[in-house]
C-alpha cells in the first residue's frame, strides 16, 4: 500500500494550482454533498481564479457562518472538475455563483496543529490573516502537509480516483 503522500503526487499535475477556501462548516457540508464550491458570499471572482485540476481545501473558521462555536479547522478537499462556473437559485433574492467539485474521503483537522508547518502560519502570531480574505492560493508543500493529515486515513479512495481521474 502507498504512504498518502505517494497517493497524492499520483494526482500532482504540473498545471495545479492549491487553493483554501474559508466557509462555515455548516456551509461545506452542503457543498460536499452537492459536489459543488461556493466562496465569499456566492461571488464568482475567487471561482474564476481556479482552473480544472486544481485543488481546493476548505477552512472552517466557525461550525455555522456568525454563531457557531469557533471550529478553526481543515473540514473538506475537493478537485475542480470543469470550466464551467454558474448561478444557483436558492431563493428569490439570493442566487449565487458556484462551481463543481469532486471531494475526497476525508477527516476533519485543526489547523493548531500545522501552524509551525505551514509556510503561511509558522513564527506568525496572526497567521488568521490570509484568511479574512476568504479565499487565497498555496504553495503545493503546504497543499501536501494539509492534505496528508486529511487524508492519512483514506488512502484507498484516493488511489481509486487517481486511477479514475481525467485531468
Amino acid at each position: 500500500m502507498r504512504s498518502t503522500t505517494e497517493a497524492l503526487k499520483l494526482l500532482e499535475t504540473a498545471d495545479s494550482r492549491y487553493w483554501i477556501g474559508v466557509v462555515s462548516a455548516s456551509h461545506v457540508n452542503v457543498a460536499v454533498e452537492g459536489g459543488f464550491a461556493q466562496l465569499c458570499h456566492g461571488k464568482s471572482a475567487m471561482l474564476r481564479q481556479m482552473s480544472p485540476g486544481d485543488w481546493m481545501i476548505y477552512y472552517s473558521p466557525r461550525t455555522e457562518i456568525s454563531t457557531g462555536k469557533p471550529l478553526q479547522a481543515f473540514t473538506a478537499i475537493g478537485q475542480i472538475i470543469d470550466d464551467r462556473v454558474y448561478q444557483y437559485q436558492m431563493s428569490e433574492s439570493f442566487v449565487p455563483f458556484r462551481r463543481d467539485l469532486r471531494y475526497l474521503p476525508c477527516q476533519e483537522v485543526k489547523i493548531a496543529t500545522l501552524l509551525d508547518q505551514l509556510s503561511f502560519t509558522r513564527g506568525n502570531r496572526n497567521w488568521g490573516f490570509p484568511f479574512r480574505k476568504g479565499h487565497f492560493e498555496i504553495g503545493a508543500e503546504d497543499f501536501m502537509m494539509i492534505a496528508s493529515a486529511m487524508l492519512e486515513n483514506d488512502t484507498k479512495s484516493l488511489l481509486a480516483t487517481s486511477s479514475n481521474q481525467t485531468c
